[in-house]
């Protein structure tokens, strides 16, 4: 029993040798591509039209001008505060 909760423990540390993403990247491309011929054939892939395209990109970067403001927004609020109390400590 005790290899066995060694083994669980050293997976845990080091990558695992399981899984998609721990194939070599060749072989993901490979997996990847049969899955999009697949659903080419099938006809249930969907193919971008160059309005719906250029939406996604648009919706994209809102979301991610966004998330930079809101970030930003956050540090500033931090450093005020930090500046503020670092402030107080230098005036005694």
């Amino acid at each position: 029993m005790e290899s066995n909760s060694q083994g669980n423990q050293e997976n845990k540390k080091g990558k695992s040798n399981r899984g998609f993403a721990s194939m070599d990247p060749q072989r993901q491309r490979q997996i990847a591509s049969e899955g999009g011929r697949a659903a080419h054939e099938k006809g249930t892939a969907h193919e971008f039209t160059s309005e719906e395209a250029r939406e996604a990109g648009r919706k994209g970067g809102q979301a991610r001008s966004e998330s930079n403001r809101s970030r930003a927004s956050n540090s500033s609020n931090l450093n005020n505060g930090s500046s503020n109390i670092s402030g107080n400590s230098s005036e005694r």
